[in-house]
C-alpha cells in the first residue's frame, strides 16, 4: 500500500463523517470517537444508502484507531465512497487529489520481516542403557564370542537385533504408559423445568488442585465429553440463561454417562426475550424498563482488538434494544445478574455475521 493510498482513506473518513452529519446528531461530531448506539445508526444508513454493510470489527479497525495505516478492502472502500455520494473507490480518488506536495506515484515500503517457525520436538532419546550379564557390558560379551565355533556376522547382527527391539518396547511404554490410565466420561445437560436440551451454548470449567482451571465451550444441544485419568471431578456450569451449577463427582464410582439438569434463570431469560422481541416498542419499552435497575451496570463487549468493553446506561440500553435496526437481531447477551428482584449487571455484543457487502 502506498502513503497516497492511506491519505486518501483519510479523506474519505472525512467525507463518510461529513455525509453522516448532514442527516444525523452522533454524541460526538468525529467519527473516531462514535461507539454503540452511533455505529450502529451508522451501520443502518449506510445499508439504506449504500446498500452495503460494515462490520463492528471493521469499523473500530479503521475509524477508531488505524495506528498501522491500514485500509480496508476494495470493496468496503467502494461502498464508503458509494455512500459519500461517489460511483466507487477509483472515482473518489479521482475527483479528491491530494497536495500537490504528494507525488502521484506510490511510494512503497516493503517491510521485510522474517517469520521463523521453530518447532519443539521432544524426542526421549535413551543414550545409555546398562545392560549387562553378569555385570559385563554388551559389546565385551559381543567381543568374547568364539566365533569360530559360528558366524559372527550372523550372531552379531541378531544380537544387536535383540537389543533394539528391547529399547523400542522402553520407548512405546514411556510414551503410552499415561494413556493406559485415561477414561472417558460424557455429560448431557438438560433444562430442569422443561426436561428438554439446552438450546444455547454452555461454559464448563473443570477445577484441578494446584492448577489453573480448563474452560470449555459446549454447543447448543450437544453432550460434553472428558477424559481424565484423575480420581475426581470438579466442574462448573455456567450459561447467560441457566444459573451457575457447581457439579463433583467421584469418578471411582461414578457412571461413564451422565444427565446433568440445570435451573433457568427466569430473568435472563426475560431481559433476551424482551431485548429480541418485535413486540409493541411501548410495551417492550415498559416491560424492560421494569426489569432492569436503574443503577444497572451495562457493558458492551466489542470485538475489536483495542477497544474491549463500553459502558452505557440503562436508557441507552433500552434505546438500542428498541430500534428497529438489523443488527438487532445479532444482539447477544452474554452475562447478566440480578440483585433484588432487579437486574444490576447485563454483559452484551453484537456479533458480526460475516457479511460486508
Amino acid at each position: 500500500m502506498s502513503d497516497n493510498e492511506f491519505l486518501h482513506f483519510q479523506s474519505l473518513k472525512k467525507a463518510v463523517q461529513e455525509k453522516y452529519l448532514e442527516t444525523h446528531s452522533p454524541s460526538y461530531d468525529d467519527i473516531s470517537k462514535w461507539k454503540g448506539i452511533d455505529i450502529i445508526y451508522f451501520q443502518e444508513d449506510l445499508r439504506q444508502k449504500a446498500k452495503g454493510n460494515i462490520s463492528e470489527k471493521t469499523f473500530y479497525t479503521y475509524f477508531k484507531n488505524n495506528a498501522q495505516e491500514k485500509i480496508p478492502r476494495i470493496d468496503m472502500l467502494n461502498i464508503l465512497s458509494v455512500y459519500s455520494g461517489y460511483n466507487s473507490w477509483s472515482d473518489f480518488k479521482k475527483k479528491n487529489k491530494l497536495e500537490s506536495a504528494l507525488t502521484d506515484a506510490a511510494i512503497h515500503q516493503e517491510d521485510e520481516t522474517s517469520d521463523q517457525l521453530i518447532e519443539k520436538v521432544q524426542d526421549e532419546v535413551i543414550t545409555t542403557i546398562p545392560i549387562s550379564i553378569d555385570n559385563q557390558p554388551v559389546d565385551e560379551i559381543i567381543q568374547n564370542v568364539d566365533f569360530k565355533k559360528g558366524n559372527p556376522g550372523f550372531l552379531r547382527r541378531y544380537l544387536w537385533l535383540g537389543i533394539s527391539a528391547f529399547l523400542f518396547a522402553v520407548v512405546l511404554v514411556l510414551v503410552f504408559y499415561d494413556n493406559l490410565f485415561y477414561k472417558k466420561y460424557t455429560y448431557a445437560f438438560t433444562d430442569a423445568d422443561r426436561n428438554s436440551s439446552i438450546k444455547g451454548e454452555l461454559d464448563v470449567k473443570i477445577v484441578r488442585d494446584n492448577e489453573s482451571p480448563i474452560l470449555f465451550k459446549v454447543k447448543p444441544n450437544s453432550k460434553f465429553v472428558y477424559e481424565t485419568k484423575s480420581k475426581n471431578l470438579k466442574m462448573v456450569i455456567s450459561s447467560p440463561f441457566y444459573k451457575t451449577d457447581t457439579v463433583m463427582r467421584d469418578l471411582s464410582t461414578a457412571p461413564a454417562s451422565e444427565n446433568i439438569e440445570l435451573k433457568p434463570n427466569d430473568y435472563a431469560i426475560q431481559l433476551y426475550y424482551y431485548s429480541k422481541s418485535i413486540i409493541d416498542f411501548k410495551k417492550k419499552t415498559n416491560e424492560l424498563n421494569k426489569l432492569i435497575s436503574d443503577n444497572a451496570l451495562i457493558y458492551q463487549v466489542v470485538d475489536s482488538d483495542i477497544y474491549g468493553i463500553e459502558t452505557m446506561d440503562k436508557q441507552k440500553y433500552i434505546s438500542l434494544v428498541t430500534l428497529p435496526t438489523t443488527s438487532l437481531e445479532n444482539l447477544e447477551v452474554i452475562d447478566s445478574q440480578m440483585k433484588n428482584g432487579k437486574i444490576v449487571m447485563i454483559k452484551f455484543k453484537i456479533t458480526d455475521d460475516g457479511k460486508e457487502k
